[in-house]
C-alpha cells in the first residue's frame, strides 16, 4: 500500500515554475528532505493574484513509497467494430461527434462520422485563403472541418459543466492523444490552437484503428424520416446512409442544418444566447493590471473575468467577457462570403503581444422577432449583424473596428491601433453595425470594467465586430432522461450545435452521453 502526505502551498512564481525549486519547496513542506519521497505528484496548480503579489497555490501528493500503479487512471482500450452489426451515424467531427464516436466503439457500436469540412491537416489551407484572400468556403473554415471551431480557435478545456459527465475522463484521453499532461493540472487547462490539431488527427486515428468510419468532404443535405423515425441522412452527393440512430453533432454555425430540420417539420426552438463585439489590448497591460508588477517574469500571460448587469430601456441584461485569449489572436469566423465574424485563439504558449476577449452582451427570446421567424428567430439577427459588419467594412473579410475610447465617446476613431487580426481593420462606428440597444449596453459594460482593470476602458484598446457565434441560437429539443428528440425517434441531438454545451469538454462530455443513450435505444450485437 502507498504510503503518501496531501499537502497545499502557496509558492513566489519564481519557485512554482521551477521544477527542481518547486520539488525542494514541496518536499519541505512535507517536513522531508531530498531523498525521502519516492514520488512526487502535483495535482493542481492555480494562480492567487488577489494579494500585493501574485502567488502561485501548488496541491500534491508526496509518495514516500511507490505510488499505485493507476495513478494517472486507465489507458483507454478500444475494441474492434468492424463487424458490429449495430451503427450510429455522426453528423459532425468536433469534440462532441469525435468523442461521441469514441464512446460509440467503446460500447460495441460501429461510428460512422460525417464532416462537411476537410481533415484538419488541408482545412489548413482554406484558412490561409480566408486570412490573406479573404475566400470564405462554406464547409471549410474556423467552424466547419475535422476538431470543429474549437480546433483553430483556442483549445481552452475549463468547464464549469462538472455534472454532465467525467472531465478528467476526457482530459485523460485527449493527454492519451498527445495533449499535454499539464492539463490534468491546471486551474484552467488549455491545449493552444498550434498543438491541438495534432490531438484531433490523433482522435481520429483511433476511430479507424478501432474499424469505425471517418468521412470527409461529406455534407448532409436532407434526412431519411418515415413516419417521424429518422433512419438515416442523404449527403450532398445523393448518396443515401442509414444506421440504427443519428447524432446530429454539427456545431452552433451550422445554419443550413437549422434550416432543413425547419423545412422537413423536425421541432426546433429558438434559444437566448449572445452577440457582442472583441477586445484587443496590449498584453503587457493585462499582465500589469492583473499581477500588479511590471515584468510577468515566469507568470503565464494573464487573463480575466468580466461581468455587469446593464439596464437599457427597463430591459436588464448582462454584459460578460467570452473565451478570453490571452496572448493571443483574433481571427476571421465566417462560414459564408458576404458576411464579418470574429474569433479568438492562442496558441499553447500564449506569447503574442495582444490579448483579446469577446465582451457581450445576453440576447433574450424577447428582443428576437419571434413572430416573423419563429424558431430561426435568433439566427436571423445574427445574420442581419454579421451582414451589416461586412457592407460596412467593404464586402470583404475586413472588419469594422473603434478604438475603445472613441466608441465610449461614441466618436469616430480617425487612425486604428496596429492588431493581430490578419485580414484588416476598417475604422466604422460601432453603433452603426450593433445599434443602439446593443452599442448602449456594451457601453455601459466597458465603463464598469474600466473601473476594474487600470487602463481598460482607454484608447490603448480597440473593439472589433462582430462576435456574434458565442453559442447556438438554436436549440434541438431532446428528451431529458433518453436524450432522444421528442417527436423523431433515433434522433440524438448532441453539442453545442443543439444547445447542450459550450465548449471542447462540455461538448466531449456531451458526445459521450448521446453514444450512451443510443446504446440505450438500440443495444449492440
Amino acid at each position: 500500500m502507498s504510503v503518501k502526505q496531501e499537502i497545499e502551498v502557496l509558492l513566489p512564481p519564481e519557485v512554482a515554475y521551477d521544477e527542481l525549486a518547486r520539488y525542494s519547496a514541496l518536499l519541505a513542506a512535507a517536513g522531508l528532505r531530498p531523498g525521502e519521497a519516492d514520488f512526487v505528484h502535483l495535482r493542481k496548480r492555480s494562480i492567487d493574484a488577489r494579494g500585493r503579489a501574485p502567488q502561485v497555490r501548488l496541491r500534491a501528493d508526496i509518495y514516500q513509497t511507490p505510488p499505485p500503479r493507476d495513478l494517472f487512471g486507465p489507458w483507454f482500450q478500444y475494441p474492434s467494430v468492424e463487424r458490429a452489426t449495430r451503427s450510429v451515424l455522426i453528423v459532425g467531427a468536433g469534440p462532441a461527434g469525435l468523442f461521441a464516436a469514441l464512446r460509440a466503439i467503446e460500447l460495441g457500436i460501429k461510428p460512422i462520422v460525417l464532416e462537411r469540412g476537410k481533415d484538419v491537416r488541408t482545412r489548413r489551407r482554406d484558412l490561409a485563403a480566408l486570412n490573406k484572400e479573404h475566400l470564405v468556403n462554406p464547409d471549410s473554415n474556423y467552424c466547419f472541418g475535422e476538431g470543429g471551431a474549437g480546433t483553430y480557435s483556442d483549445g481552452k478545456l475549463y468547464t464549469r459543466s462538472t455534472k454532465r459527465g467525467d472531465v478528467q475522463r476526457i482530459l485523460r484521453l485527449l493527454v492519451q492523444h498527445g495533449a499535454t499532461p499539464d492539463i490534468l493540472v491546471d486551474a484552467h487547462p488549455h491545449i493552444g490552437t498550434n498543438k491541438l490539431p495534432y490531438v484531433v488527427q490523433a482522435l481520429r486515428d483511433s476511430v479507424r484503428a478501432a474499424g469505425g468510419e471517418v468521412h470527409f468532404d461529406t455534407r448532409v443535405d436532407d434526412l431519411i424520416l418515415e413516419n417521424n423515425h429518422l433512419r438515416g441522412v442523404v449527403t450532398a452527393t445523393g448518396a443515401a446512409l442509414e444506421a440504427d440512430a443519428v447524432i446530429l453533432a454539427t456545431g452552433h454555425s451550422a445554419r443550413d442544418i437549422y434550416e432543413l430540420l425547419h423545412r422537413r417539420g423536425v421541432l426546433i426552438e429558438a434559444k437566448p444566447f449572445a452577440l457582442g463585439v472583441r477586445v484587443e489590448h496590449p498584453q503587457e497591460l493585462i499582465d500589469q493590471a492583473q499581477y500588479r508588477r511590471r515584468d510577468r517574469g515566469p507568470l503565464p500571460a494573464a487573463s480575466y473575468a468580466l461581468v455587469h448587469q446593464t439596464q437599457w430601456q427597463n430591459r436588464q441584461r448582462g454584459v460578460f467577457s467570452f473565451c478570453m485569449c490571452p496572448g493571443g489572436f483574433i481571427v476571421p469566423a465566417a462560414t459564408a462570403p458576404g458576411e464579418v465574424v470574429v474569433n479568438g485563439m492562442s496558441p499553447s504558449r500564449r506569447d503574442s503581444r495582444f490579448a483579446n476577449s469577446g465582451i457581450v452582451t445576453a440576447i433574450e427570446l424577447e428582443d428576437m422577432d419571434l413572430r416573423r421567424h419563429g424558431a430561426l428567430a435568433g439566427l436571423r439577427l445574427q445574420q442581419e449583424i454579421e451582414q451589416r459588419a461586412c457592407q460596412l467594412a467593404g464586402n470583404t473579410q475586413l472588419a469594422p473596428a473603434q478604438r475603445l475610447g472613441d466608441f465610449l465617446k461614441a466618436k469616430i476613431s480617425p487612425e486604428l491601433l496596429e492588431t493581430s487580426y490578419q485580414p484588416g481593420l476598417v475604422s466604422v462606428p460601432m453603433d452603426k453595425v450593433l445599434g443602439a440597444g446593443l452599442a448602449e449596453r456594451l457601453r455601459q459594460g466597458f465603463r464598469n470594467f474600466g473601473q476594474k482593470i487600470p487602463g481598460y476602458a482607454t484608447n490603448a484598446a480597440q473593439i472589433v465586430g462582430v462576435e456574434s457565434r458565442t453559442s447556438s441560437p438554436v436549440r434541438i429539443p431532446r428528451d431529458r432522461e433518453t436524450l432522444q428528440h421528442p417527436e423523431v425517434r433515433g434522433l440524438f441531438p448532441c453539442g453545442e450545435g443543439a444547445g447542450y454545451a459550450g465548449g471542447i469538454v462540455s461538448a466531449a462530455m456531451d458526445g459521450e452521453r448521446c453514444a450512451e443513450a443510443a446504446f440505450a435505444a438500440i443495444g449492440a450485437k
